[in-house]
């Protein structure tokens, strides 16, 4: 037996042409023998208009009341698509997250699924219904209406797709799940800036996950994790054409070799850094403990290495969120007789590929297309498979132009306009896969919980060492020059934390133990050329530990949970670097067995 879930977007729905085409597609997919689930968004601008009604209450309407408004712009959908496919000779059923039974916490405008119940939803199924329910919506378990914030309607639709394949209370399903929006796929990089990007046919989950929290607005990183966790077929599709989109798809071997997939771009982002806080342990998990308590993402974070007792620590979070992270830092920053400074005016732009892992000087050549473009870089992260710059809010979609050229992603490739067997071998894959039975007993435990945090893996790495440069000159090219110098010995970088600190950069980044020598006199070299007063240390006694699992972002409370065990070790963190799936620590050497066991206790992993 097949199920299909349908997701149609606010633009798919916008008026009754569209709600009419949305409805013969629902139709369609039952007649060719599916189980149909249609997962809507409110219709056109509804929600903005919404909003706006609110604000002519009030400037700080309450968040409850907010998501009881919100919430009447899906029924509406509902509604009007029941009857759309009622009136083309169908049955249809229309349900509210609350029917259905989507269980969430109270955090009213960002919730997060708890679980979800199948029994009505199968019953109207079984009772040949195409059941159509409200996206971007729930109930808490004081039956509060509560919403899911950015990204709801699409997290809906997975997390039900994902729910139906899984329950053990019902039939075996073949399921995937249909993302209709008004783009026919997913694109190497936003086409409205990039006029040259290329429709990419199939892309790993991992790789969209990184992307889609990289800004790239196809999807959004929640029902990306979902679909990962819980091994649901995922397609991105058009809601204007029958043609396929984009396969969202396990990883397979020809992705590896390509080096990058996508670039993406973050426009509205704000850095925050506290300069000076004390270099002890305990420090990095108040400061992230004091934003989490607001239930703010944070999104790059770099510490650098210490020096004179003293410490930097710079993160970004979305710009709307910018007042409520310093109302949060302030009293901390004062007792901690720190300085802390920010910055509204900056984006983000990433690179993201599989073929990183294999595919060495990726960061040198992102890193020489901005400094070719006078580019300057204000922080860097790396990730297994993505690098992110911050850059001025003016350079940005420059700065994505460039990046986007350097790897030549207009050109066809592999998945992405060159025809690949393995493409559609992933496809069939992904649509036929089956998880063995002690996987579905892992899967079946983690319903009970759908959007908890899942770290999967706790690995320590002790065969790097770091080499950190002090005072590099806020420059264009510097840190290429660096970067080139260090390639030029055939020396690979892993990890890199790039922070700006009072006009000055702070670039540290780790190597292969035994090249650390040879990395550090070239890093001197070119570094001295720059500027003669630039300090350089090396450290070969550090050990990194990767906490590894889905969501580690958009959880708020990941990184507080991480310090904050380290931190009641006496364990001092050296340096942080963060992506999607991977949250980076180095410490000394000497407590990195301790660091593990901490980590791995926290997280409950054996």
């Amino acid at each position: 037996m097949s199920l299909v879930v349908q997701k149609f977007g606010g633009s798919s729905v916008a008026n009754a042409q569209r709600v009419m085409a949305a409805a013969r597609k629902a139709i369609r997919a039952k007649h060719a023998g599916n189980q149909v689930i249609v997962v809507v968004s409110a219709r056109g601008d509804t929600t903005d208009e919404l909003i706006a009604l609110a604000k002519e209450i009030t400037e700080t309407p309450p968040a409850r009341e907010m998501d009881m408004l919100l919430s009447t712009g899906e029924q509406i959908s509902i509604s009007l698509m029941a009857m759309a496919i009622q009136s083309l000779g169908e049955r249809a059923i229309s349900l509210t997250g609350a029917q259905v039974g989507i269980v969430t916490d109270s955090t009213h405008t960002k919730a997060r699924i708890k679980s979800i119940s199948t029994a009505r939803m199968r019953k109207a199924l079984e009772d040949g219904h195409i059941v159509i329910v409200a996206g971007f919506q729930g109930i808490d378990e004081d039956d509060n209406i509560t919403t899911l914030g950015r990204g709801g309607s699409d997290t809906t639709a997975v997390a039900l797709a994902a729910v139906m394949k899984h329950d053990p209370s019902g039939p075996k399903l073949e399921v995937a799940c249909d993302i209709f929006t008004d783009v026919d796929g997913v694109y190497t990089t936003d086409p409205r800036v990039v006029p040259d990007a290329r429709k990419i046919e199939a892309i790993s989950y991992d790789e969209m996950l990184e992307l889609a929290s990289a800004g790239a607005g196809v999807m959004h990183s929640r029902s990306i994790e979902f679909a990962r966790k819980f091994d649901v077929p995922l397609q991105v599709r058009s809601s204007f054409s029958d043609s396929e989109g984009t396969w969202i798809v396990p990883e397979t071997e020809w992705m590896t070799k390509i080096p990058v997939c996508g670039a993406a771009l973050v426009r509205d982002e704000a850095r925050i850094a506290l300069e000076g806080v004390p270099d002890q342990p305990g420090i990095s998990h108040r400061i992230f403990e004091a934003v989490s308590a607001r239930n703010i993402v944070v999104d790059m974070i770099a510490q650098s290495v210490g020096s004179n007792g003293k410490a930097n620590v710079g993160f970004t979070v979305p710009s709307h969120d910018l007042t409520a992270t310093l109302e949060a830092l302030q009293p901390l920053a004062q007792e901690l007789d720190a300085r802390l400074v920010h910055d509204a005016q900056v984006s983000k732009v990433s690179i993201v590929g599989t073929g990183m892992k294999t595919n060495t000087g990726i960061a040198e050549k992102m890193f020489a297309a901005l400094a070719s473009e006078k580019i300057s870089m204000k922080m860097i992260t790396t990730g297994e498979i993505k690098i992110s710059v911050l850059v001025d809010k003016a350079d940005a979609e420059k700065a994505l132009r460039a990046v986007h050229s350097a790897f030549s992603l207009e050109k066809p490739r592999y998945g992405a306009g060159a025809s690949v067997e393995d493409v559609n071998h992933s496809k069939i894959a992904t649509r036929h896969n089956s998880q063995s039975s002690g996987d579905l007993v892992e899967i079946t435990q983690q319903l009970a919980s759908m959007e908890e945090i899942l770290v999967s893996e706790i690995q320590q790495a002790v065969d790097q060492g770091r080499i950190t440069l002090f005072g590099l000159p806020d420059k264009p090219g510097n840190s290429f020059a660096i970067f080139q110098a260090v390639a030029s010995g055939g020396i690979v970088v892993d990890m890199i934390v790039q922070n700006l600190c009072g006009g000055k950069v702070d670039l540290s980044f780790s190597v292969p133990r035994e090249k650390l020598q040879p990395a550090l006199a070239l890093a001197i070299e070119a570094s001295r050329s720059i500027d003669v007063d630039i300090q350089a240390s090396a450290d070969s006694e550090i050990a990194t530990l990767y906490v590894l699992g889905v969501g580690m972002r958009t959880h708020t409370g990941v990184a507080r949970r991480i310090f904050g065990s380290l931190a009641s070790a006496g364990i001092n963190i050296l340096m942080i670097n963060t992506s999607e799936t991977c949250i980076s620590v180095v410490v000394q050497k000497n407590q990195g067995k301790l660091a593990e066991e901490k980590l791995k206790k926290v997280f409950d992993i054996d």
